[in-house]
C-alpha cells in the first residue's frame, strides 16, 4: 500500500479521496509495434473539443502481466490489463475510493454481518455472449472456493487467501476456515454471499481486481483451473483466452512487447471510443519517458520525480494519482538491540520526515503520523507521534547503553515504486540523519528482483529497512492488518495481544465500532513502534497533450473507455 491528514470535516465515512488535478500538456504518436493500428477516426470524440481522434491509445507498461486471469495475479502490470478486460461486483468510483456500484447496482447487509444480497445489472452478457446474472455470480465464487493444489499457493491466489483465508479443502496447513459460508442465485434475479464471520472491508475488498467475474465455463474450457496440478497461469485460458464482460476484449500478447485489446462492441456500458488500446512494456524509467517525448506511447505510470518539471516544460501533461501508499522504515526487533523500545524511540526522534519529503520525495508529498492514510476509517488525528529531535535522539541511546550503536540499513535497487520513487536518495537523506545523532549504518544494497523482498520479508538477520505499500482497498485491514496481524520476519516481534486485536476488529459489525477498534489499534501500533511510517508520495503519470478522459485512481482503479487521443499528438 497514506497520509493527507485533514480535519475531520474533510474526512467523510469512507473517506472519499479528491481527483488529483491535470497538469499542462503535449506529444503523442506511434510505436513501432503499434504504428500501424495507430488510425485516426472521426471528428470530436475527446473532451478537448472537435478535432479528429486516433482509434488507438498506447500506454507504457513496466513488464509483463503475469498472466491474464486476474484471481491468480497480484500485481499492478497485470491488473492494468485484466481491469480493461473484467469487472467486479463494486468498484472504485473514478478518483477515489470510495464503493461505486458496477456490476451490482445495489447491495444489503444482514444485520448480523454474515450475508450480502447484490442487485445485479440487467442485460449484462459476457465478451462471448453469454448470459452475466446471478448464477454466474455463484459461479465464480465457487470457483474460488474450490480451488485445489497449485492454485492455492500464496503466489497465485493471494488476494483470495488474504481476504477468505482458506478454500473448500485445504492444501496448505497455513490456511485456515474460509470465510465464504456459500452463495445463493435468488428467484428474483438478486444474489446472495454468505460468510462464516463477519468482515468489515468486505464489500470494499470486493473491488479488488482479482475478485472480478469471469464466464467460468470458458475458464474450464481453457485449463484455467489448474486440473492435474498444471500452473493455471500458464493455461490456455489465462494466455489468451479470458471472457469477462468489460469494455475491451483480449486480442494478442506479444511476449515482452505489448498486450493488444479491442474495443468490445457488445458491451453494456459506455462503449470504448477508441478501438485499440496497447499495452506496450518497456522496463526502464527513463527509456518511458523518452518513449513519450518521442511520440512512441501516448502515456505511462510511476514518472520520476526529477522527469516531471522536465515533462512539463515540454508541453506535456502530468497527472498526480491521489496518494494511497505510505513509505517506512522498517525495524527488525529480532535483530539486538532494536527490541529495546528506547532504542527505537530514538530512530524515530532522529528521522526529520519533513525534510525527507523536500529533499527526496514528489511535490505534494504529506508526511506520514501512522501506517494507513487518513482518508481510511479508523485514522487517528491524536495518535502519539515522535517528533524530529535529535537531542532525545541521542538520551534515549545513552540512557539504552547504545550510544555507539551501529545497524544494517537495506535498501533495494532497480526499482521505482509509489511510494518509494528513488529508494537511493530516500536512503541517503535517511542514513545522514541518523548518523547526526550517533547510529552508525552498515548499508546493504540489494536488487529488488529476486533478492530484496526475501531478504527483509523472509529473512531474519536485517536491521533497519526501506519498504512500504500502496492501498489495495479502503479498509484499515488493508494497512495495518496486512502489516502486523501476525509475527513475520520483517517485524521480528511477538504480540499476541496486537495480533488479537486485528483480527477481532476485522470482524466489526459497524462503522463507528471499526472506527473506535482501528483508532485504538493505530495508538497501540505507534506505542509499539514496530517501525517508522515516513510519507506519502504522490506517484505521476505522464501523457502527451491530446489524451484527453484519464482519470488517475488513488488505487490504480482505471478503465480506459472514455480516453481518447487526438490525432494532432
Amino acid at each position: 500500500m497514506t497520509e493527507l491528514p485533514g480535519t475531520d470535516e474533510t474526512r467523510p465515512t469512507r473517506r472519499a479521496f479528491t481527483l488529483a488535478s491535470l497538469g499542462a500538456a503535449a506529444l503523442v504518436t506511434t510505436s513501432a509495434c503499434a504504428e500501424s493500428e495507430r488510425d485516426t477516426g472521426g471528428e470530436g470524440g475527446g473532451e478537448g473539443g472537435g478535432g479528429a481522434t486516433r482509434d488507438t491509445f498506447v500506454f507504457g507498461g513496466s513488464s509483463d502481466p503475469d498472466s491474464l486471469d486476474p484471481v491468480f495475479a497480484s500485481d499492478g502490470e497485470t491488473f492494468r490489463v485484466t481491469r480493461q478486460i473484467f469487472e467486479g461486483l463494486v468498484s472504485a468510483a473514478p478518483g477515489t475510493t470510495e464503493l461505486a456500484p458496477s456490476l451490482a447496482t445495489d447491495w444489503t447487509t444482514s444485520e448480523d454481518g454474515l450475508s450480502y444480497t447484490f442487485t445485479l445489472q440487467q442485460g449484462v452478457t459476457f465478451s462471448n455472449g453469454k448470459p452475466f446474472d446471478a448464477n454466474a455470480v455463484v459461479a465464480n465464487f465457487e470457483r474460488w472456493y474450490n480451488l485445489r493444489g497449485l492454485a492455492q499457493g500464496e503466489d497465485l491466489a493471494y488476494y483470495y487467501r488474504s481476504i477468505f483465508r482458506g478454500f473448500k479443502t485445504n492444501d496448505d496447513p497455513a490456511l485456515s476456515t474460509s470465510l465464504y459460508a456459500g452463495s445463493t442465485a435468488n428467484p428474483d434475479g438478486t444474489v446472495t454471499v454468505n460468510l462464516t464471520t463477519p468482515f468489515a472491508g468486505f464489500l470494499a475488498s470486493l473491488t479488488l481486481p482479482a475478485f472480478a467475474m469471469q464466464d467460468t465455463e470458458a475458464v474450464e474450457a481453457g485449463g484455467g483451473n489448474g486440473a492435474d496440478g498444471a500452473d493455471p497461469r500458464q493455461s490456455a485460458y489465462a494466455t489468451g483466452g479470458v471472457v469477462g464482460t468489460g469494455p475491451f476484449v483480449f486480442d494478442s500478447w506479444q511476449r515482452g512487447q505489448q498486450v493488444t485489446l479491442k474495443r468490445n462492441d457488445g458491451y453494456w456500458g459506455e462503449k470504448a471510443k477508441v478501438a485499440t488500446a496497447i499495452v506496450q512494456f518497456i522496463g526502464d524509467g527513463t527509456a518511458r519517458r523518452q518513449a513519450l517525448q518521442n511520440g512512441d506511447i501516448d502515456g505511462y505510470d510511476l514518472v520520476a520525480p526529477a522527469d516531471v518539471k522536465t515533462l512539463q516544460d515540454g508541453g506535456f501533461q502530468i497527472q498526480n494519482r491521489p496518494a494511497f501508499n505510505i513509505l517506512y522504515l522498517g525495524i527488525n526487533q529480532a535483530f539486538p538491540p532494536l527490541n529495546d523500545l528506547k532504542v527505537r524511540q530514538a530512530i524515530a526522534h532522529a528521522i526529520d520526515k519533513e525534510a525527507v519529503v523536500r529533499n527526496a520525495l514528489p511535490e505534494g508529498t504529506e508526511v506520514a503520523t501512522q501506517f494507513m492514510p487518513s482518508n481510511v476509517i479508523g485514522w487517528n488525528e491524536g495518535v502519539t507521534t515522535y517528533e524530529y529531535d535529535p537531542d532525545t535522539a541521542r538520551r534515549l541511546l545513552a540512557e539504552a547503553g547504545q550510544a555507539n550503536l551501529t545497524i544494517p540499513f537495506n535498501y533495494p535497487t532497480d526499482v521505482s515504486r509509489p511510494y518509494m520513487p528513488d529508494p537511493a536518495t530516500i536512503y541517503n537523506a535517511i542514513n545522514s540523519q541518523l548518523n547526526a545523532v550517533g547510529i552508525t549504518t552498515t548499508p546493504v544494497a540489494e536488487q529488488w528482483s529476486p533478492n530484496y523482498l526475501g531478504t527483509v520479508q523472509g529473512g531474519t538477520e536485517h536491521g533497519i529497512h526501506l519498504l512500504g505499500w500502496t492501498g489495495d482497498y479502503n479498509d484499515p485491514d488493508n494497512f495495518i492488518g496486512v502489516f502486523f496481524g501476525a509475527r513475520t520476519n520483517e517485524w521480528g516481534f511477538e504480540d499476541q495481544g496486537l495480533f488479537q486485536a486485528l483480527a477481532a476488529a476485522r470482524t466489526a459489525t459497524s462503522e463507528e465500532a471499526q472506527e473506535q477498534a482501528y483508532q485504538d489499534l493505530n495508538e497501540q501500533v505507534m506505542t509499539l513502534l514496530p517501525g517508522v511510517p515516513i510519507a506519502s508520495p504522490v506517484p505521476s503519470l505522464a501523457f502527451a497533450p491530446g489524451v484527453q478522459g484519464y482519470t488517475a485512481s488513488p488505487v490504480q482503479d482505471e478503465v480506459w473507455n472514455t480516453v481518447t487521443v487526438s490525432a494532432e499528438s
